[in-house]
């Protein structure tokens, strides 16, 4: 029997790295600086400190749970079968949506750079769309090396378009010895206030989320354990440098470029040369591909570790000689499919969604490392951890408080609301309706059939 190839250390830091960075930062970064102006870099910086201090729980969280799930794996263990269950299926229906709007992007990308900047029909998309699907279905049937091989490769490009790109602002800075960062204040109308500040910090945090499901495919990682807990802070403070560095750069040589710029890829817009501009727009069309390929590997497992624990039928939890979770696979591709297509694409829209189930495990997650640490799970973890005061009741109690601070200050009215041709502002019904459906109907379908389906296997 071949011996399974799975993830090592410095595999799971480049994991975690392309599982953060996509499309947050180069496609919105001018939606932060059109909040937060000339702080924006702060902002940056505050989005970097709470991203650490939430991968600093769910790393402390795995050390006491290593198997496949993240989020859902330890609030079952720390508060029993229901709360793993509810907090398991929102993290699904989100990520499966997290997941389309990141094909979204690297398709609209993709036909973007062929095309130029024109009109995009549905048609066009839904044809990316299944095309790229099909693409990252075989990469993940090949196994775990073809997958870490492409995660890898993908991880380490959009890294180096970064970095160039950087490395290019800064001589050009050297060259002019010109800061234009004070003029970004007289380019946006902003009205610093702590609400604003929350939305600008709310709009940076989206580039760093993806931490969070990092540990989701576990069984698929050497020493989980204890590799887990190094690989997923380093990687986001690598992260952070970058996109503090990246952000910061772009407005000391052309903050215009950012606050007006209609291209597709808002980071090219700040160079005038076509080669670093090339290098960043491929940069992000790779960044986007690698971050699907992260997406088609974790979002599954989160399924497939739901039905492995009898939650599902466990026929969702059947693995091919490869080890992929094919069953999980499709359901995860069909709804990540289906959802933005109902939504025509509009990737504001259905970015709306996932965001509340971040929040979600950002408040359990913390609240199960504390239990864990005082020994008051409700299921069997790992013994003889390593605890920590620090890392496993501070820094989540930390956590715990700023995301619940983040969610009460978020203007949640704002995102559920679409502004008119005519400039009025109307309530975005499909977005309510998937809310309720993904985080309420759903659950509660799924449950009853679960039930049922247990009842009915036990009774044969």
């Amino acid at each position: 029997m071949a011996k399974t190839v799975k993830f090592g250390f410095w595999s799971i830091v480049l994991l975690g790295i392309n599982s953060i960075i996509g499309t947050g930062i180069f496609l919105t970064p001018q939606e932060v600086v059109l909040k937060a102006g000339s702080y924006t870099p702060l902002v940056y910086m505050i989005a970097a400190f709470f991203a650490i201090i939430l991968a600093v729980t769910f790393a402390s969280a795995s050390k006491y749970v290593n198997t496949n799930g993240a989020a859902y794996a330890y609030s079952k263990a720390a508060f029993g079968d229901n709360v793993g269950f509810y907090v398991g299926i929102t993290r699904f229906v989100a990520a499966s949506i997290a997941w389309g709007v990141m094909a979204t992007a690297v398709v609209k990308t993709s036909v973007n750079i062929l095309n130029g900047p024109t009109d995009i029909s549905t048609s066009q998309v839904t044809l990316g769309f299944i095309i790229l699907m099909a693409i990252l279905l075989g990469i993940n049937l090949a196994g775990t090396y073809v997958l870490k091989l492409f995660s890898n490769i993908s991880t380490i490009g959009k890294v180096l378009a970064l970095v160039v790109a950087i490395l290019a602002g800064f001589v050009i800075f050297m060259k002019t010895g010109q800061n234009h960062l004070a003029e970004v204040d007289t380019m946006v109308a902003i009205k610093m206030n702590l609400t604003t500040m929350t939305g600008a910090i709310m709009a940076a945090f989206y580039a760093f989320t993806g931490f969070e499901s990092l540990a989701s495919a576990a069984s698929e990682m050497e020493n989980p354990e204890k590799n887990l807990p190094r690989a997923i802070p380093l990687a986001i403070i690598i992260i952070a440098i970058i996109y503090i560095g990246i952000i910061g750069i772009g407005l000391m040589i052309n903050p215009s470029a950012i606050v007006v710029s209609k291209e597709v890829v808002v980071l090219a817009a700040v160079f005038d040369n076509p080669l670093i501009k090339n290098i960043i727009t491929y940069g992000a069309l790779v960044s986007m591909f690698g971050i699907n390929i992260a997406a088609s590997f974790g979002t599954p497992r989160v399924f497939e570790a739901i039905a492995s624990e009898g939650q599902l039928p466990r026929k969702f939890a059947a693995k091919n000689a490869k080890g992929v979770p094919l069953f999980a696979f499709i359901i995860t591709a069909i709804l990540a499919i289906l959802i933005p297509m109902s939504f025509q694409y509009d990737m504001k829209g259905i970015m709306v969604i996932s965001s509340v189930s971040r929040f979600i495990q950002f408040l359990v997650v913390p609240m199960a490392v504390v239990s864990f640490y005082h020994g008051k799970s409700k299921q069997a973890i790992l013994q003889n951890v390593s605890k920590n005061y620090l890392t496993d009741v501070v820094i989540p109690v930390l956590a715990f408080i700023t995301s619940l601070f983040l969610l009460l200050k978020f203007d949640w009215q704002g995102q559920f609301s679409l502004i008119s041709d005519t400039g009025n502002s109307h309530l975005n019904f499909y977005a309510i309706g998937s809310m309720l459906t993904g985080y309420i109907v759903l659950p509660i379908i799924l449950k009853i059939y679960n039930d049922w389906y247990i009842k009915q296997f036990e009774s044969h």
